[in-house]
Parts: C-alpha cells; sequence; structure tokens
C-alpha cells in the first residue's frame, strides 16, 4: 500500500521537531550539526530571532492579499533588491523552480515581442539543475529527471559543461539566451571561473542575446557576496533566485533588467502567493541581515576558516576525500567512497551533510555559524571518516 506521504524522497530515518541556529534537534533530545540548512535555506539558522520576530508581528496583523494590490512590504523588499542589483524590476514566486519557469518566459516574450518570435532556443550546460517543473528538467536535460514523463517541452540545447568553443558554435539565429548556475549545487558544487562568466557576457552582447544566471543556491550572500557572480565583475540580463532569501520561508523571486522585462506586461505572468506579506516581511529582514557589508566580510572569513579546516580533513583522510571544491560556505568534499556512505556514518558523528552528483558531499552551513561550530562540525567530520575507515578494516 503506498503510504499517505508520497514516496518521492528517499528520506533519513532522524525526524527534527526544533532547531536552534546550526542545531537541529530530535524528540529525545537529540542534537544535530546541521550543515545543509534546508539545502542552502536557512541562511541564517534555525529559528532566527530576527525572523520569527519580523514573522509574528506580520502574522499579527495581515497573512495573504492578492497581487491585486499593493503590497508595501513587497515594495519594500523590491526597492531593497534593485538598489543592491543590476536589476531594475522584480518579480516574487514562492519557489526557484517558479523562478524558472518566469525566467524562460521572459526571455522568450523579450525576442517575440522584438519582432523575432524564432528565438526561443536556450542554451543550458550538462549537470545543471534548475527545478523539476516541466521547464526545469528540460532545461537540464539529464536522462535521471526526464524519464517517464513523457514530450519535453522544446526549444532548449544542453551543452558540455565549461566548453567555450561549444557554447560560440551552438548560437544560431533561434538561440534566445544562456541559463547558467554560477556554482552547480546539484551538480556537485562545480564553480564556472570568472573568465567564463565573463566570456558569456561578452558571447551575450556579441549576438544579443539574454544571459540568465541561477543563483537560488549560490545566491543570498552564499558565496561572500550579496550575489555569486558578482565575483565575475559581470552581471546578467535575468536572474533567478530563491531558498536563502526566505530564511526558511516559502519565497523566490526574478530579477531583471527594464529591457529584458519588457514584454512582461499586465496579465502576461501573475502568482497567488508569490510576494505575499508574510513572505516579504521575512524576505525583508534577510535582505536587510545579509547585504550588510559586515555580515558578508564575515561569511568570507568564516569560509576560509572552513575551507582551510577542510583542507587538513582531505589531508588526513586521503583515502575517504580527495578534494575541496567551491567558494563561500558553499563547499563541496570530493569523495573517494560512495558520498552516500559518508552521509550515514555523518548521522552516527550527529553532524548532517547533502550529497549531490560527482560523489560530492556538500557542505552549507548557516551563514551565522559560529567559528566553534565550524571546528565542531570538521571534527565530526572527522570521526565520520574514521567510522568509514573501521568498517572498512573490519
Amino acid at each position: 500500500m503506498i503510504p499517505s506521504v508520497l514516496p518521492t524522497y528517499n528520506r533519513a530515518p532522524l525526524a527534527f521537531v526544533k532547531g536552534e541556529g546550526s542545531w537541529l534537534i530530535e524528540a529525545d533530545g537529540t542534537r544535530y550539526l546541521d550543515l545543509g540548512a534546508g539545502i542552502a535555506v536557512n541562511a541564517l539558522g534555525h529559528a532566527n530571532p530576527e525572523l520569527v520576530e519580523a514573522l509574528t508581528a506580520q502574522a499579527g496583523a495581515l497573512w495573504h492579499v492578492s497581487n491585486l494590490y499593493q503590497i508595501p512590504a513587497q515594495q519594500a523588499l523590491a526597492d531593497a533588491l534593485v538598489a543592491a542589483s543590476f536589476a531594475d524590476t522584480v518579480f516574487f514566486t514562492n519557489s526557484g523552480t517558479e523562478a524558472c519557469e518566469l525566467a524562460v518566459k521572459m526571455a522568450r516574450k523579450h525576442f517575440h515581442d522584438a519582432g523575432q518570435p524564432e528565438r526561443v532556443e536556450i542554451l543550458t550546460f550538462e549537470g545543471a539543475f534548475h527545478g523539476r517543473s516541466s521547464a526545469g528538467i528540460a532545461a537540464a536535460g539529464s536522462e535521471k529527471m526526464t524519464k517517464g514523463f513523457g514530450p519535453l517541452l522544446p526549444g532548449f540545447r544542453q551543452l558540455p559543461f565549461g566548453d567555450h568553443d561549444a557554447l560560440r558554435a551552438a548560437v544560431t539565429d533561434k538561440t534566445a539566451a544562456i541559463l547558467v548556475e554560477p556554482i552547480q549545487g546539484e551538480g556537485g558544487i562545480r564553480a564556472l571561473p570568472d573568465v567564463c562568466l565573463k566570456g558569456m557576457r561578452d558571447l551575450c552582447d556579441e549576438h544579443g542575446l539574454l544571459l540568465i544566471f541561477d543563483e537560488v543556491q549560490c545566491g543570498m550572500g552564499r558565496t561572500g557576496r550579496l550575489f555569486a557572480h558578482e565575483w565575475a565583475g559581470i552581471a546578467p540580463d535575468i536572474m533567478m533566485v530563491a531558498k536563502g532569501i526566505g530564511g526558511g520561508f516559502p519565497l523566490g523571486a526574478v530579477l531583471a533588467t527594464e529591457a529584458a522585462a519588457s514584454g512582461m506586461i499586465a496579465g502576461t505572468h501573475g502568482s497567488t502567493y508569490g510576494g505575499n506579506p508574510l513572505a516579504c516581511a521575512v524576505g525583508g529582514k534577510v535582505m536587510e541581515i545579509v547585504s550588510d557589508p559586515d555580515f558578508l566580510a564575515k561569511v568570507n572569513r568564516k569560509a576560509g576558516l572552513l575551507r582551510q579546516k577542510l583542507e587538513a580533513l582531505v589531508a588526513e583522510h586521503d583515502d575517504i576525500f580527495d578534494g575541496v571544491r567551491g567558494s563561500g560556505l558553499m563547499l563541496g568534499l570530493h569523495c573517494v567512497v560512495e558520498n552516500s556512505r559518508v552521509v550515514s556514518a555523518g548521522y552516527a558523528e550527529h553532524v548532517l551533510t547533502v550529497p549531490a552528483a560527482d560523489n560530492v558531499l556538500r557542505l552549507l552551513p548557516a551563514l551565522n555559524i559560529t567559528d566553534e561550530e565550524i571546528a565542531e562540525a570538521v571534527a565530526r567530520l572527522d570521526r565520520a571518516a574514521s567510522r568509514l575507515k573501521a568498517d572498512r578494516a573490519a
């Protein structure tokens, strides 16, 4: 008999009833140090007091009104995002998947309204993850996500990751945009070098294409800049964000230039819950905190500390790990043994990590994790690695 919760997840035998900062707590009081943060969602940790205060205050006043009306908290958050980014305009969604849907629609509508309706093709990359909607799985194109779901939404071409020649050769008179994650998350914490991002910007400018960045996982301070692409000194035309922007409350957004968004007039898109008062009250507080230069400086310092300790961990356990990759507090340990075994060994040491493709262990802690918690986290990973060695020797 099928369970009451559709079994689309392989869930760990853990159930948490409370969270405190970087810790998750089971009903019996057992505490786990969380290096996954809800897969980069809980950017400021669990039950962050400032977010709780913002949510509670809004909940006592007004939960939801439709986008048929003005929403002051939504306007304030949009203003803050525009002021801190390349964008001229913002549309709020509930998730990164919905943000992908709008980004695709926006790019195609831009060219349709410009008198070039044939330009519908979007170039994407192997290993990408853009959500699990029809557009998202078609954009990624992996058999794992597409098999059995019938005809794929047309208009996407997947290219080899990091192959500049293949990218340039793929541009035709039907090409509308390039869609890329500055750092692939699900794909195994694979970062595109700054020179690649700059090359994409140049290619788009040369051919009149739109550049779309998917910063759902790597944005909102995770790399030590508000958005990951800022390290390359360039900007996209359209950008998807979600996860960390709500600090645990469902929220996403599409940021765009005025030119890129020119086709999205009244009636072309909508969302029932997107940008409602509750979501934007929390998102506004998250934005206030993570966009502060002092906060981002602390993220960079902590990222350096964590990476240093992880490099030492790899050196100590080179039969378990063989490298560290990523940027900021979006790091990956490439595993020699199966990454799922490392995740399970971590459970035994009460530390939580997230597997990814390419046999990588993702480390996506809260951005306000303390130095002491970083040291404790690596100590627990060290014990997990030792546990795997002992099991192998037994």
